[in-house]
């Protein structure tokens, strides 16, 4: 059994496949936080802007095996007119490796999906991933010290000693290093520090939300 916040087609938004096709398939749930507001201020992630709870958004739904869910994914890809080729599928969550296991990788991988996913970086990463980005929340336990990606949401609680933070990273098997300002009320000064950070430390990359921007899902 599956549970799927929502499930839709769009264009990928932020990091290193900024502007592709892609299906995006968020999960419920979250071993960071419960997603329930009253749990907030004690959560190990606290800034989380995502409705992960339930199965009620656009496309969700509880999905009784892998191959009804990889249908699913694949329906939603046909609906857009697209072709066979570059069929591209992100998980995302909550925390989408709670989830999505050998099963699913091996009922997409079949239909010609490619797949990524966007994890907090606590789990173990399961074979046949073909992306992974790690997205690390200050206050856990980060065990994902090697992926394609790391998107690192700037600042966090915990992040003040934001260099070092990143001297640290740096260290790491992370193909490709994005700094990604922290939405709300400080994005401009938020922009601004990661713009900073990106100019002295040029390992690292600017990634924005640019769907939010040209207003898209």
């Amino acid at each position: 059994m599956y549970t799927v916040k929502e499930l839709f087609p769009t264009l990928q938004g932020e990091g290193a496949h900024a502007g592709r096709a892609a299906i995006f398939c968020r999960f419920a749930g979250c071993n960071l936080w419960s997603g329930r507001e009253e749990d907030r201020a004690t959560a190990v992630c606290q800034f989380c802007d995502t409705d992960f709870v339930g199965s009620d958004g656009a496309g969700g739904g509880k999905f009784e095996n892998a191959e009804l869910l990889a249908n699913a994914i694949e329906d939603a890809w046909l609906s857009t007119g697209a072709g066979p080729q570059q069929r591209y599928v992100v998980f995302t969550g909550g925390e989408p490796l709670l989830q999505l296991d050998a099963a699913l990788i091996e009922a997409l991988h079949g239909k010609g999906f490619s797949i990524a996913i966007e994890t907090n970086g606590t789990i173990k990463v399961p074979k046949g991933i073909d992306w992974v980005c790690v997205s690390p929340k200050a206050g856990s336990d980060l065990i994902v010290l090697q992926a394609d990606e790391i998107k690192l949401v700037i600042p966090q609680s915990g992040h003040q000693a934001l260099e070092s933070l990143l001297a640290r990273f740096e260290g790491m098997d992370y193909r490709n290093r994005f700094l990604q300002p922290m939405d709300g009320l400080t994005l401009k000064e938020n922009t601004a520090l990661a713009v900073r950070l990106c100019q002295k430390r040029p390992l690292w990359r600017l990634s924005v939300q640019a769907h939010k921007m040209i207003g898209i899902r």
